[in-house]
């Protein structure tokens, strides 16, 4: 099992998951950050952090967002490794609830 950044992370990226993360396995790009799965240890502590829940257990990731177990796994080796918290986007409570997509992930 892994851990994926869903959705719910497209232009918010709250970044208190990284803390938490005992393999530095979050990389980041400009609107968007993703788990390596290789990296990832399982460990479980993530997806509490992360005030938007957009971080599922890959068996629980929903249906219609099955594409981004690739996409993290995809851009994690693209996009570097980042362990510094920081404040969340600019305007990102303009986007909290809102209905996201993957064609809005900018650097892919």
């Amino acid at each position: 099992m892994t851990f994926v950044v869903g959705s719910g992370c497209i232009n918010c990226v709250h970044t208190a998951c990284y803390d938490l993360c005992p393999v530095e396995a979050f990389h980041r790009g400009p609107n968007f950050v993703v788990i390596n799965p290789i990296s990832c240890i399982d460990c479980a502590l993530c997806p509490s952090a992360c005030p938007e829940e957009a971080i599922y257990a890959d068996r629980d990731l929903p249906e219609n967002q099955s594409h981004f177990l690739q996409l993290n796994s995809d851009l994690s080796e693209k996009w570097p490794v980042e362990t510094k918290t920081s404040s969340p986007m600019d305007g990102y409570e303009n986007w909290t609830g809102k209905e996201k997509t993957s064609d809005m992930i900018q650097g892919i």
